[in-house]
Protein backbone atom coordinates (compact mmCIF):
# COMPACT_ATOMS: atom_id res chain seq x y z
CA UNK A 1 0.00 0.00 0.00
CA UNK A 2 2.76 2.43 0.98
CA UNK A 3 4.63 1.82 -2.26
CA UNK A 4 1.50 2.46 -4.34
CA UNK A 5 0.90 5.67 -2.42
CA UNK A 6 4.44 6.88 -3.08
CA UNK A 7 4.05 6.23 -6.82
CA UNK A 8 1.01 8.49 -6.92
CA UNK A 9 2.79 11.01 -4.70
CA UNK A 10 5.79 11.17 -7.00
CA UNK A 11 3.53 11.77 -9.99
CA UNK A 12 1.78 14.54 -8.07
CA UNK A 13 4.93 16.68 -8.07
CA UNK A 14 3.85 17.87 -11.52
CA UNK A 15 7.15 17.59 -13.40
CA UNK A 16 7.91 15.17 -16.22
CA UNK A 17 10.31 12.43 -15.14
CA UNK A 18 11.65 9.25 -16.62
CA UNK A 19 9.96 5.93 -15.98
CA UNK A 20 12.93 4.94 -13.83
CA UNK A 21 12.41 7.91 -11.50
CA UNK A 22 8.69 7.19 -11.23
CA UNK A 23 9.23 3.70 -9.88
CA UNK A 24 8.00 3.33 -6.30
CA UNK A 25 10.56 3.52 -3.50
CA UNK A 26 10.56 1.56 -0.28
CA UNK A 27 10.97 3.67 2.83
CA UNK A 28 12.73 2.14 5.87
CA UNK A 29 10.08 3.63 8.13
CA UNK A 30 6.87 2.72 6.35
CA UNK A 31 3.91 5.02 6.94
CA UNK A 32 0.60 3.61 8.02
CA UNK A 33 -2.20 4.41 5.60
CA UNK A 34 -4.94 2.50 7.41
CA UNK A 35 -6.84 5.72 7.97
CA UNK A 36 -7.00 6.44 4.21
CA UNK A 37 -10.14 4.91 2.68
CA UNK A 38 -10.09 4.27 -1.06
CA UNK A 39 -10.81 1.39 -3.43
CA UNK A 40 -8.76 -0.01 -6.31
CA UNK A 41 -10.64 2.06 -8.90
CA UNK A 42 -9.63 5.31 -7.22
CA UNK A 43 -5.85 5.01 -7.59
CA UNK A 44 -5.44 8.48 -9.08
CA UNK A 45 -3.71 11.65 -8.00
CA UNK A 46 -6.85 13.26 -6.62
CA UNK A 47 -7.65 10.11 -4.61
CA UNK A 48 -5.31 11.22 -1.85
CA UNK A 49 -5.79 14.23 0.35
CA UNK A 50 -3.21 17.01 0.22
CA UNK A 51 -2.58 16.42 3.91
CA UNK A 52 -1.63 12.79 3.28
CA UNK A 53 0.66 13.71 0.39
CA UNK A 54 2.32 16.39 2.52
CA UNK A 55 2.90 13.87 5.31
CA UNK A 56 4.54 11.55 2.80
CA UNK A 57 6.79 14.36 1.56
CA UNK A 58 7.82 15.16 5.13
CA UNK A 59 8.71 11.51 5.73
CA UNK A 60 10.62 11.29 2.45
CA UNK A 61 12.89 14.16 3.46
CA UNK A 62 14.52 11.63 5.81
CA UNK A 63 14.78 8.94 3.14
CA UNK A 64 18.19 7.35 2.59
CA UNK A 65 17.96 7.85 -1.18
CA UNK A 66 18.88 11.44 -2.23
CA UNK A 67 16.59 11.17 -5.28
CA UNK A 68 13.59 10.61 -3.02
CA UNK A 69 14.56 13.59 -0.86
CA UNK A 70 14.89 15.74 -3.97
CA UNK A 71 11.44 14.70 -5.21
CA UNK A 72 9.99 15.52 -1.80
CA UNK A 73 11.57 18.98 -1.99
CA UNK A 74 10.04 19.56 -5.41
CA UNK A 75 6.63 18.68 -4.02
CA UNK A 76 7.05 21.26 -1.24
CA UNK A 77 7.12 23.95 -3.94
CA UNK A 78 3.35 23.46 -4.25
CA UNK A 79 2.75 23.92 -0.53
CA UNK A 80 2.07 27.10 1.39
CA UNK A 81 5.28 28.91 2.34
CA UNK A 82 4.46 28.74 6.06
CA UNK A 83 4.48 24.96 5.76
CA UNK A 84 7.31 24.55 3.26
CA UNK A 85 9.90 26.98 4.68
CA UNK A 86 10.66 25.16 7.96
CA UNK A 87 11.18 21.88 6.09
CA UNK A 88 13.21 23.46 3.30
CA UNK A 89 15.36 25.34 5.79
CA UNK A 90 16.12 22.08 7.56
CA UNK A 91 16.97 20.18 4.38
CA UNK A 92 19.42 22.95 3.42
CA UNK A 93 21.79 21.22 5.84
CA UNK A 94 21.58 17.94 3.93
CA UNK A 95 24.99 16.25 3.44
CA UNK A 96 24.34 15.61 -0.27
CA UNK A 97 25.15 18.66 -2.47
CA UNK A 98 22.52 17.75 -5.10
CA UNK A 99 19.83 17.80 -2.42
CA UNK A 100 20.98 21.21 -1.17
CA UNK A 101 20.92 22.51 -4.75
CA UNK A 102 17.31 21.35 -5.13
CA UNK A 103 16.38 22.94 -1.80
CA UNK A 104 17.94 26.27 -2.81
CA UNK A 105 16.25 26.19 -6.23
CA UNK A 106 12.88 25.42 -4.64
CA UNK A 107 13.25 28.19 -2.07
CA UNK A 108 14.07 30.69 -4.80
CA UNK A 109 10.69 30.04 -6.43
CA UNK A 110 8.86 31.50 -3.44
CA UNK A 111 8.25 35.24 -3.68
CA UNK A 112 8.78 35.88 0.02
CA UNK A 113 11.12 38.33 1.84
CA UNK A 114 12.38 35.56 4.12
CA UNK A 115 13.95 33.71 1.16
CA UNK A 116 16.78 36.15 0.42
CA UNK A 117 18.58 35.80 3.80
CA UNK A 118 18.43 32.00 3.51
CA UNK A 119 19.92 32.10 0.03
CA UNK A 120 22.70 34.47 1.05
CA UNK A 121 23.77 32.09 3.79
CA UNK A 122 24.51 29.48 1.15
CA UNK A 123 26.64 31.73 -1.00
CA UNK A 124 29.49 30.29 1.05
CA UNK A 125 28.43 26.67 0.73
CA UNK A 126 31.46 24.34 0.32
CA UNK A 127 30.06 22.97 -2.95
CA UNK A 128 30.25 25.26 -6.03
CA UNK A 129 26.96 23.91 -7.40
CA UNK A 130 25.14 25.11 -4.31
CA UNK A 131 26.86 28.50 -4.45
CA UNK A 132 25.77 28.91 -8.07
CA UNK A 133 22.18 27.95 -7.21
CA UNK A 134 22.21 30.48 -4.37
CA UNK A 135 23.61 33.15 -6.69
CA UNK A 136 20.85 32.58 -9.23
CA UNK A 137 18.30 32.74 -6.44
CA UNK A 138 19.68 36.03 -5.10
CA UNK A 139 19.49 37.59 -8.56
CA UNK A 140 15.89 36.43 -8.94
CA UNK A 141 14.81 37.96 -5.64
CA UNK A 142 13.24 41.37 -5.72
CA UNK A 143 15.78 42.65 -3.18
CA UNK A 144 18.54 44.87 -4.56
CA UNK A 145 21.68 42.86 -5.19
CA UNK A 146 24.55 44.04 -3.02
CA UNK A 147 27.67 44.52 -5.15
CA UNK A 148 29.87 44.03 -2.08
CA UNK A 149 28.30 40.61 -1.75
CA UNK A 150 29.35 39.71 -5.28
CA UNK A 151 32.90 41.05 -5.08
CA UNK A 152 33.82 38.15 -2.81
CA UNK A 153 33.33 35.82 -5.78
CA UNK A 154 36.08 37.46 -7.82
CA UNK A 155 38.49 35.19 -5.98
CA UNK A 156 36.23 32.15 -5.70
CA UNK A 157 38.25 28.95 -6.07
CA UNK A 158 35.79 27.64 -8.66
CA UNK A 159 36.12 29.12 -12.16
CA UNK A 160 32.59 27.81 -12.74
CA UNK A 161 31.28 30.10 -9.99
CA UNK A 162 33.27 33.09 -11.25
CA UNK A 163 31.94 32.50 -14.74
CA UNK A 164 28.37 32.40 -13.44
CA UNK A 165 28.87 35.69 -11.59
CA UNK A 166 30.15 37.33 -14.79
CA UNK A 167 27.10 36.02 -16.67
CA UNK A 168 24.58 37.05 -14.02
CA UNK A 169 25.99 40.57 -13.88
CA UNK A 170 24.96 40.96 -17.51
CA UNK A 171 21.33 40.46 -16.55
CA UNK A 172 20.88 43.69 -14.65
CA UNK A 173 22.03 47.30 -14.72
CA UNK A 174 23.41 48.23 -11.33
CA UNK A 175 25.95 50.66 -9.94
CA UNK A 176 29.47 49.31 -9.81
CA UNK A 177 29.01 46.60 -12.43
CA UNK A 178 31.42 48.02 -15.00
CA UNK A 179 34.65 47.93 -12.92
CA UNK A 180 33.80 44.47 -11.61
CA UNK A 181 33.30 43.08 -15.13
CA UNK A 182 36.49 44.77 -16.31
CA UNK A 183 38.35 43.04 -13.50
CA UNK A 184 36.74 39.71 -14.37
CA UNK A 185 37.72 40.15 -18.02
CA UNK A 186 41.30 39.67 -16.76
CA UNK A 187 40.50 36.42 -14.95
CA UNK A 188 42.97 33.52 -15.16
CA UNK A 189 40.30 31.34 -16.81
CA UNK A 190 39.51 32.11 -20.45
CA UNK A 191 35.84 31.12 -20.06
CA UNK A 192 35.44 33.64 -17.24
CA UNK A 193 37.10 36.33 -19.34
CA UNK A 194 34.76 35.59 -22.23
CA UNK A 195 31.65 35.70 -20.02
CA UNK A 196 32.77 39.01 -18.53
CA UNK A 197 33.39 40.48 -21.99
CA UNK A 198 30.00 39.27 -23.19
CA UNK A 199 28.28 40.97 -20.24
CA UNK A 200 30.30 44.13 -20.86
CA UNK A 201 29.14 44.18 -24.49
CA UNK A 202 25.54 43.66 -23.35
CA UNK A 203 25.53 46.47 -20.79
CA UNK A 204 28.21 48.84 -22.09
CA UNK A 205 28.59 48.30 -25.87
CA UNK A 206 30.61 51.46 -26.49
CA UNK A 207 32.80 51.37 -23.39
CA UNK A 208 33.71 47.73 -23.91
CA UNK A 209 35.19 48.03 -27.41
CA UNK A 210 38.66 48.74 -26.06
CA UNK A 211 38.43 45.58 -23.95
CA UNK A 212 37.52 43.57 -27.02
CA UNK A 213 40.50 45.01 -28.89
CA UNK A 214 42.70 43.86 -26.03
CA UNK A 215 41.07 40.42 -26.18
CA UNK A 216 42.25 40.02 -29.77
CA UNK A 217 45.71 39.54 -28.26
CA UNK A 218 44.47 37.16 -25.57
CA UNK A 219 46.51 34.05 -24.78
CA UNK A 220 43.49 31.86 -25.58
CA UNK A 221 43.02 31.35 -29.35
CA UNK A 222 39.28 30.69 -29.07
CA UNK A 223 38.74 33.90 -27.15
CA UNK A 224 40.79 35.81 -29.75
CA UNK A 225 38.62 34.46 -32.57
CA UNK A 226 35.44 35.27 -30.66
CA UNK A 227 36.55 38.86 -29.95
CA UNK A 228 37.43 39.36 -33.61
CA UNK A 229 34.02 38.14 -34.77
CA UNK A 230 32.22 40.38 -32.29
CA UNK A 231 34.19 43.44 -33.44
CA UNK A 232 33.65 42.62 -37.12
CA UNK A 233 29.89 42.42 -36.54
CA UNK A 234 29.97 45.73 -34.65
CA UNK A 235 31.80 47.43 -37.52
CA UNK A 236 29.42 45.99 -40.12
CA UNK A 237 26.37 47.06 -38.17
CA UNK A 238 24.81 50.33 -39.50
Amino acid sequence: MGERFRLIYLKSSGSQRSSEEELPFCHPREVSFASLSFDSSAVQQDSFSSQAIFRQAKVDLDHSDPKVRMLAIQHLETCDSTIAFPLLQEILLDPTPEVRVQAVNSLAKFQDPVVSPLLKKHLKDPDPRVRIAALRGVFKCKDKVDMNLLIQFLSDESSWVRRKVATLLGWIQMEGTFPVLVEMSKDADARVRKSALFSLMTLYPEESKDRLLEAMNDSDPELRRWAQKVLEKAVARP
